[in-house]
């Protein structure tokens, strides 16, 4: 059955369908990642966007659901080059193309993704809708200029608290998890660092973290504008007075710059994937990263005596961590938990660690 893509520009590619049935409009992007396409589908980040797989074959070693990032997929449509519709892996629980179906994520495949990749590349992030009609054209192409991603942290944050392991002698540290939307590797990379985590949703008030009496605060990443988050950011201000040790990643990370005064931007078509090169000034490493973000900290916007530029984006500059000097925090826009190579960025949680070891000793 043929299905289409429609740009906000009023390009249309066509292709067939995958998936479910319907329309859906969003946020066209793409993601390099040569692998672990279920990781992509499941990254609540995605939330109110349409993702383009560049690597042409898709769904070769079916859909293994215990591997996922959340509980289900926020995206809002799937477009790949080529579906493989038999997957041949032996943990195997499904094909890709029943769990499209499974959980509602309309997809096309055929497309030239390719072609789609340079354009989004040489006109930046566009609006796009992929349908089973070219009825009504014009307005189809009228909405998707009026479109854009909301409420993509409330509708991925956890709506009430949980404890998801308790303090013991192996997990000293208690750890309050903001969920902006946060893969579930964050929550096992604490837990394999001694943390006892507390889960709470995006609108927990200061008070109400600081009555878990945390060790230390982490910030998850999540999908959207981290400047639409003016609640949050006032209440990581109040957080920020007690001089808890906090760590942020991707949107965690631009949350924390903002509650500290910095200002971020959108990014042309952002960096999605897992081959991102991030150059560490202070050592002169590069790593390979795995990253999901659309928006960046401007770096001209810290203030050199709240923090300092930690990490780079290797190709263009941008902001890609910070270490704050006014406080016992830091942050990074890459993915440690899911590092690509060497390993060593894993350690930042070690490092975080380290912190709330060495505040506590400070606090005795």
């Amino acid at each position: 059955m043929e299905r289409y893509l429609i740009m906000k520009d009023g390009t249309v590619f066509t292709g067939q369908a995958i998936g479910a049935s319907g329309t859906v409009m969003g946020e066209a992007v793409f993601t390099t990642a040569m692998c672990g396409y279920l990781l992509t589908l499941s990254d609540p980040s995605y939330y109110g966007q349409i993702i383009t797989q560049t690597f042409p074959l898709i769904g070769n070693y079916g859909a293994i659901e215990s591997d996922a990032e959340s509980d289900k997929p926020y995206l809002f449509g799937y477009i790949v080059r080529e579906l493989c519709e038999v997957g041949s892996n032996y943990r195997k629980e499904s094909e890709l193309d029943h769990y499209l179906k499974k959980h509602n994520i309309v997809g096309i495949s055929g497309v030239d993704t390719r072609a789609l990749t340079r354009k989004i590349r040489n006109m930046g992030v566009m609006n796009a809708m992929i349908t089973d009609s070219l009825k009504d054209l014009p307005q189809k192409i009228a909405a998707l200029k009026k479109y854009k991603v909301a409420g993509a942290v409330e509708k991925t944050s956890c709506t009430e608290a949980e404890e998801l392991n308790p303090i013991d002698e192996t997990h000293k540290y208690r750890v309050v998890l903001y969920d902006f939307g946060a893969k579930r590797n964050i929550e096992r990379m604490l837990i394999k660092y001694g943390c006892s985590v507390v889960r709470v949703p995006y609108n927990t008030t200061a008070e109400q973290a600081l009555s878990y009496k945390p060790d230390g605060i982490m910030l998850s990443n999540g999908g959207g504008d981290p400047a639409d988050n003016v609640e949050v950011i006032n209440q990581l201000k109040k957080l920020n007075e007690k001089r808890l040790p906090t760590f942020g990643i991707c949107l965690g990370h631009q949350l924390l710059a903002l509650s500290f005064g910095a200002k971020t931007t959108k990014l042309k078509y952002g960096h999605r994937g897992g081959n991102q090169p991030v150059k560490d000034l202070e050592t002169g490493k590069t790593y390979i990263t795995s990253q999901n973000h659309g928006y960046a900290v401007k770096a001209d916007s810290l203030d050199p005596s709240v923090g300092k530029v930690r990490f780079i984006n290797a190709n263009d500059k941008t902001v890609e961590g910070i270490d704050y000097t006014c406080a016992p925090a830091f942050s990074v826009q890459f993915h440690p938990e899911a590092c690509g190579g060497p390993k060593d960025t894993e350690l930042l949680f070690a490092r975080f660690v380290k912190l709330m070891e060495e505040n506590g000793n400070a606090q005795r």
